[in-house]
């Protein structure tokens, strides 16, 4: 821009040479000041293309952030699970007994011979997923230490309805020892102790898969995306016909973790569905309430609002 101005101001100044020695000053004049006006002119484009890089430069280091940032988390806090539909999620949903029922029995079947359930007792599945006499026939096949008897020493027993659940290893230290290290987790408020619950547990147990390329896991360990870090020591404990459920449903590895996740939400929230109940039964008294004493209110001040009030201000 600054060399197409010089020249236009030479070519001003040979013409005016030509024309006469009075041309020159005001030509000289106009070829500076249109000289000044392109350098200007370059000057505000090149600030325009600063900004839009330094803007640009800046959104990608953002974007990269965040890529970087969601590929840590994925990393370290494992994928996040999708959302299921359960049956028992809605206001007015209540649980699926039948799938409490299948999902003790995987449970008592796969899940018992490492994962304890510490603060489930046999007598809260009576009315829930067994009778009273079918309770006290599974409770009865366990043994339980108790004592001392009168001569100081233990015995064992077998298992009441008063009883909790039997722990598979006496101690945490057995429990490490018995799986290589790792410490099976108590199951009993699992379901609550888990960002998104229910969804993560059902992910986590159909969520086995080889590890993807670049992605190495040592012996021992099993790759799956839904849990921190990717390595988890279970194995895929849930397989086609690993349970033998009572009721003829077909035991598939999707019907398997869908009941055992159904029964560790109930082992979480047990009282859930007496909580829904008497928050339905709080929200109409409510509802009552309110349209009685909208309609009280409106009973007893109607005819003062009403009646027309006269002031005699002649007499």
């Amino acid at each position: 821009m600054r060399a197409l101005a010089v020249a236009r101001a030479l070519r001003g100044l040979a013409s005016a040479a030509s024309n006469g020695r009075s041309e020159v000053m005001p030509t000289l004049a106009r070829a500076m000041a249109s000289s000044s006006v392109a350098a200007e002119e370059q000057q505000a484009g090149s600030s325009k293309a600063q900004y839009a890089a330094g803007l640009g430069g800046m959104l990608a280091g953002i974007f990269g952030a965040s890529i970087v940032a969601s590929s840590a988390d994925e990393v370290g806090d494992g994928l996040h699970s999708p959302h299921y539909p359960w049956p028992h999620e809605g206001i007015f949903d209540s649980y699926d007994h039948g799938s409490i029922r299948r999902g003790h029995q995987v449970y008592q079947q796969v899940c018992a011979a490492c994962h304890s359930l510490d603060y489930v007792h046999w007598r809260q599945l009576v009315g829930v997923a067994y009778t009273e006499e079918e309770a006290k026939v599974l409770a009865a096949e366990t043994e339980v230490t108790d004592g001392p008897n009168d001569e100081g020493e233990m015995f064992t027993r077998p298992g009441r309805l008063s009883d909790k659940m039997p722990n598979p290893y006496a101690n945490e230290q057995a429990a490490r020892f018995a799986n290589g290290g790792a410490y099976p987790p108590d199951l009993s408020l699992i379901s609550g102790a888990r960002h998104s619950g229910q969804n993560y547990l059902f992910a986590l147990l159909t969520g086995y898969r080889e590890p993807p390329a670049g992605i190495s896991v040592r012996e021992g360990l099993y790759y799956n995306p839904y849990f921190p870090g990717g390595a988890i020591a279970m194995p895929k404990m849930l397989v086609d016909g690993g349970t033998d459920y009572d009721d003829g449903t077909p035991a598939s590895a999707s019907q398997q973790a869908k009941d055992v996740t159904t029964f560790l939400t109930w082992t979480c929230y047990p009282f859930q569905d007496e909580m829904r109940v008497m928050g339905i039964k709080a929200c109409v008294t409510l509802l009552a309430i309110i349209g009685f004493v909208s309609y009280s209110k409106r009973l007893r001040w109607a005819p003062l609002k009403s009646q027309r009030i006269v002031i005699d201000t002649v007499n």
